[in-house]
């Protein structure tokens, strides 16, 4: 189990890896973000696309599934999230691209208010197969404290 004492700012951890379908990619645009160019091939093509792209909120999502699978192998004492700040989508992501993620922690403290916790800050980048970052985002996160 990693605790908070067990957290090192500079560390960079890979991992994941998610293929990105055309049936996935247009099931979440259809609940979730219905513009033309994430349902349809040719409204797409219409775009600066070029062709049918994932939502960037479909890409977080698929950056979070691989978030919580690597915390399945690497058992950590987390608390949470109160968020997420610089989010940005740089590049389109297509059906067929696989994507992986790789995170470093550039700060972390004690919650003066709640010492049986420590705060984390991140930074996430997520790839495409060609190594093209496709997203970045940096996120809090809390972790319990293993104790005095």
């Amino acid at each position: 189990m990693l605790y908070y004492e067990d957290i090192e700012i500079g560390v960079v951890q890979s991992f994941g890896e998610y293929p990105v379908t055309r049936e996935e990619v247009i099931e979440f645009a259809t609940i979730y973000d219905p513009q033309p160019f994430h349902l349809d091939d040719d409204a797409a093509a219409k775009t600066h696309f070029g062709k049918l792209s994932a939502s960037g909120w479909h890409t977080g999502s698929m950056a979070m599934r691989m978030i919580v699978d690597n915390f399945k192998k690497h058992e950590q004492a987390g608390l949470g999230s109160p968020g997420i700040d610089n989010l940005r989508w740089i590049k389109p992501v297509f059906p067929g691209d696989i994507l992986r993620c790789e995170s470093e922690i550039i700060s972390k403290r004690r919650s003066e208010s709640r010492p049986e916790m420590g705060i984390t800050i991140g930074r996430l980048t997520v790839f495409n197969q060609i190594d093209e970052p496709v997203m970045t985002m940096e996120s809090t996160g809390l972790i319990a404290v293993r104790g005095d």
